[in-house]
This record gives structure tokens, C-alpha cells and sequence, in this order.
């Protein structure tokens, strides 16, 4: 197996992830998400491997509403971070929480009733590796099992850089940021310059809707969907403030589900879920 890329395990490592979910267009995607988790589902209890589930937001809520969940994630710092959760859930336990690289997890055959795939996909770059890792997927799910799997658009950055250009923000203005953003928009590969001005995410590979499908179709899975979780919802300024409305946050989710599968405007979300069945 190929290594992930040093520079991003050593971000997730560092604490990254913290929080995400709960500020800004984290917020839309973790409230979408968890529609379609709730709408797709089998009923509890049920046995749950979240498999690059960071320090386990998901996981967290998941066995709080009675479901076996196993937390496995390649970041050290993530697995130890996600004994913090437990004190949000009282009376509430993971069935497991271990380092574990998502194309080789110690779990029996057919032995998950759904998996959760947010992260890995986007990290694994070469697609012979993703193809694996989605193969490693279907060796653990249950025969009718439902892998939920999160992809990052090839127009995120850029969109991203757009929206808050001039608010003390100019990447629009660097010539190696928007090589970068050409490059993603060409063939999904993100690679940002090492001490360059943009600090995001690190090594990446970007899918389109049709190229996750695909990826999906090639690894054996059917019934593929495929969910634009943030819409164009995340173009509102101050969702922090809009979402502590409660008017206001189901307006911007109401936004979000109606772009969540129009196939010509799926790209203007950043993040993409698909949900595929074994």
C-alpha cells in the first residue's frame, strides 16, 4: 500500500480536525449528513464501522441513538481526541476506537451493517488505492450493506478562494494558487506548494458526481446516489450567527435539499456523499 501523504497525517495530527463540524459550512454538512444517515440507515441497533471517522463526530452521535460503533481512523491524535466526545454522551461507549489504515481494517467478512467512508477517499490519491480501499469496504458489509462515502468537489477550492476574496483573502491574486485550482479542474489532483500562501488542505484527490460513481460502480457497489451535502447553502455569509436561528438554519438546510441531487449544479457543493448498497 501507498503511504498517505506525511504532510496531512501530520496536519490531522496536530489537531485539525477539531471542530470542524461545528463552525461555518461544517455546520450544514454535519446536519445534512446526518439526515441522510438517519433516512438510509437500518434501525438500531446495527453494527457501524466509521472508518476515517477523525476523533468521531459521527461515531459519537451514532451510539448515542443506539447503534454498535467501531471508530477507526489513521491519525493517532484523532483516535486519542475522540475520548473527549464521551463526556457530551453520558451513558453512552464506542465499541472500539483504534488506529487503522482504511484499506486493511482487522474486522471479519460480512461483519458491518454500514460503513461510514468520510474521509479516506480524498486522501487515498492513487485510484488503484481507492479502488481498495472501496474493495475493503464490500469484504466488511453485510450482503445488502450501505457504505456511506464522503468526496471533496474539484471546484471547492476555488469557489472557497472566490467567496472570500478581498476580506483580507487575495489567492485569487497568487500565481501558484491558481495553478493549483487549474490543476484540480483538470484531473481532480489537488497538490498545494510547500510553503506556499495557500495553507489548506494537503495532498488530495478531488472527485467529480460522475467520477465517485464510478469509482463506486468499479468496485462492485449498486444503487449508487449521489448527494451534494452543502448545496449552495455554504454561500451564506455568517452562518454561525444564521444558524443559531432557528428560522434561519432550516431555511439554509431547505436550500440544501433542494440542489442535493441536480445533476447540473451538484459541483456548486463542496463536499459530495455518496450512499451505495453491497
Amino acid at each position: 500500500m501507498k503511504s498517505i501523504d506525511k504532510h496531512v497525517l501530520s496536519d490531522y495530527d496536530n489537531g485539525v480536525e477539531r471542530n470542524r463540524l461545528r463552525t461555518d459550512l461544517g455546520l450544514i454538512e454535519f446536519e445534512r449528513t446526518k439526515e441522510l444517515l438517519l433516512e438510509y440507515l437500518p434501525k438500531p441497533p446495527a453494527v457501524i464501522y466509521d472508518i476515517g471517522g477523525a476523533y468521531g463526530e459521527y461515531s459519537w452521535w451514532l451510539a448515542n441513538l443506539g447503534y454498535d460503533v467501531h471508530l477507526f481512523d489513521l491519525s493517532t491524535k484523532n483516535i486519542e481526541m475522540s475520548a473527549e466526545l464521551s463526556t457530551e454522551y453520558p451513558n453512552t461507549s464506542l465499541c472500539a476506537a483504534e488506529v487503522s489504515d482504511a484499506r486493511n481494517i482487522n474486522r471479519p467478512d460480512n461483519s458491518a451493517d454500514a460503513i461510514l467512508l468520510m474521509g479516506p477517499l480524498y486522501h487515498i490519491v492513487d485510484k488503484d488505492e481507492r479502488i481498495a480501499c472501496l474493495n475493503e469496504s464490500k469484504r466488511l458489509l453485510k450482503r445488502n450493506g450501505v457504505l456511506f462515502t464522503a468526496a471533496i468537489t474539484p471546484y471547492a477550492t476555488l469557489l472557497w478562494a472566490t467567496t472570500v476574496f478581498g476580506t483580507n483573502n487575495y489567492l485569487l491574486n497568487d500565481e501558484d494558487f491558481m495553478n493549483m485550482v487549474e490543476r484540480e479542474l483538470t484531473d481532480g489532483e489537488h497538490i498545494k506548494k510547500e510553503g506556499g500562501a495557500y495553507t489548506g488542505i494537503g495532498r488530495s484527490h478531488f472527485h467529480s458526481a460522475k467520477e465517485l460513481k464510478s469509482e463506486l460502480e468499479q468496485a462492485g457497489f449498486s444503487n449508487n446516489e449521489i448527494h451534494g451535502v452543502v448545496g449552495g447553502a455554504w454561500l451564506a455569509p455568517n452562518i454561525d450567527e444564521l444558524w443559531k436561528n432557528e428560522k434561519s438554519r432550516e431555511s439554509l438546510m431547505r436550500a440544501v435539499r433542494l440542489l442535493d441531487m441536480r445533476e447540473d449544479i451538484i459541483g456548486l457543493s463542496t463536499h459530495l456523499l455518496g450512499i451505495s448498497q453491497k
